[in-house]
């Protein structure tokens, strides 16, 4: 497991106490987290959206746009998963080193 992944379950382990139907976090990068078989809705998904977006920009140093047209154009979401949540901010952060 990377340390986007690792920081996305720890956050999501807490933000599961607010929660009336908390994430599933058994499967690990697998956990589903919106669309079919997610459990969050979509208030509780815009929050931990944000949420997540200040988490990245305190421990990696970056500010993720995680609501920009790329995120929501993508043909897969990045947003199904914690896997690809995960790997759509290290993209995302890569681009910003390289850039």
């Amino acid at each position: 497991m990377n340390k986007v992944q690792e920081a996305i379950i720890e956050y999501i382990s807490e933000f599961n106490d607010t929660l009336e139907n908390p994430v599933d976090l058994s499967k690990g990068a697998d956990s589903v987290l919106f669309g079919v078989d997610g459990t969050l809705d979509s208030v509780d998904f815009v929050s931990l959206v944000v949420d997540i977006e200040q988490m990245v920009e305190e421990k990696f140093g970056h500010l993720v746009d995680l609501t920009d047209s790329h995120a929501m154009s993508q043909k897969n979401s990045p947003f199904r998963t914690i896997g690809t949540l995960a790997d759509y901010i290290e993209a995302r952060l890569k681009e910003q080193s390289n850039g």
